[in-house]
């Protein structure tokens, strides 16, 4: 009865675990800012519903709107301009028009493991295959270039790279971007970089796009981190010219158009909200100091300070009956005493023995999910 694409397609272990969350848990789970959207963007969409803003609205997003974003990436691509930028209805729906585009059946996608939990999913509903290079906490979660070129053969389409990373806080380097770039020239290969955390990097680290930088990059961004509009569901993806065209037709026919009022609250925070991303920004690296030197007085773990985003994925070294305890067996001991938190898994199979924490939440609160994190492993370390 079922189309076999959607064999081994389920929900990641991101949402099972949010399930699990009660009243009295304390949630590092999802990757949700503990704020509201600034008091612009509110604003916004106000004033559009009340300027009848509510019928269908052009399929690439409203042209004020792609400006503006032309006019934010300028960092990255002197060159860019509105007809480079497509706005989707999130982030996700960016990544997944992406896929549909250059993706065929039979062919294979390089993609980060860990990852964010969709990049697999979207190749096996392509009818494609992933192959999978890894990211390790001795290599400080940044790609080995030598294990991305075994990967490749006549069939790879596409590689996806994500910095700063979900869920590690990784960040590549200029040389290794410089270096995926000449692996995709080399092979006539795509890149689809993750850019969604580009404002979230911490002193001393530079964000390093792709944007301007290779002639078939698609980058693909949302405004869900940066403006903390993860429900409002807005993203958008941004390509050379002949790229980006076929990539809004696959997002045509997916969503017909972005949400209207929707666009207008985003225009209204990208044009007034600059304090807003810096005050956050400054908050979450408070909170990722202190949430580093906990887990560093932790026995059996070991992490590193992220330089971007707002996760920390520490490995673990923990044995229960002279056997080394899952994470998602782990994660969920945890769940049971009131934390939540990511099993590593769920994002790929080199994340086994690894957690993913959100310091979304207060310091009080990172204490208190860290005195249960070390009160739960004590008798396993």
């Amino acid at each position: 009865m079922f189309s076999k694409r959607m064999e081994g397609i389920e929900l990641s272990g991101l949402r099972k675990m949010f399930e699990l969350v009660n009243k009295d848990s304390v949630n590092l789970g999802l990757g949700e800012p503990d704020f509201q959207p600034p008091p612009e963007a509110f604003t916004g969409v106000k004033e559009a519903l009340d300027m009848g803003m509510n019928k269908y609205g052009p399929t690439n997003g409203i042209m004020p709107l792609r400006e503006a974003i032309a006019h934010r990436l300028e960092r990255y691509w002197k060159d860019v301009k509105a007809t480079n930028v497509v706005i989707t209805s999130s982030g996700s729906e960016a990544l997944f028009s992406s896929y549909l585009t250059f993706l065929d059946p039979g062919e294979n996608v390089l993609v980060p493991d860990p990852g964010f939990v969709l990049y697999r999913p979207h190749a096996r509903l392509c009818g494609a295959k992933h192959k999978d290079y890894g990211l390790t906490i001795e290599n400080e979660f940044r790609p080995d270039i030598d294990e991305m070129k075994k990967l490749t053969d006549k069939r790879t389409k596409l590689i996806v790279v994500n910095s700063p990373s979900n869920p590690t806080g990784g960040m590549i380097t200029r040389q290794d971007r410089d270096d995926i770039i000449d692996l995709a020239r080399d092979k006539d290969i795509v890149i689809i970089s993750d850019e969604v955390y580009d404002a979230m990097v911490y002193e001393g680290n530079t964000h390093h796009s792709f944007l301007g930088a290779y002639e078939k990059a698609v980058v693909v961004n949302s405004f869900s981190k940066i403006f903390a509009m993860t429900g409002w569901r807005m993203g958008y993806v941004t390509a050379e010219e002949e790229l980006v065209n076929k990539i809004s037709l696959a997002h045509y026919h997916m969503v017909a158009c972005p949400s209207t009022p929707i666009q207008y609250g985003a225009l209204a925070a990208l044009k007034g909200s600059s304090k807003f991303i810096t005050s956050m920004v400054s908050e979450f690296q408070r909170r990722r100091d202190h949430i580093t030197k906990r887990l560093k007085g932790i026995s059996g773990f070991r992490t590193l300070s992220p330089p971007g985003t707002f996760y920390s994925f520490p490995a673990y070294d923990l044995r229960k009956d002279q056997k080394p305890i899952s994470s998602l067996d782990l994660a969920l001991e945890l769940a049971q005493n009131g934390l939540i938190c990511s099993h590593g898994s769920t994002f790929g199979p080199r994340g086994e023995h690894h957690l993913r924490f959100s310091f979304v939440n207060s310091i009080e609160q990172i204490d208190k999910g860290m005195d249960i994190l070390e009160d739960t492993t004590r008798p396993y370390s």
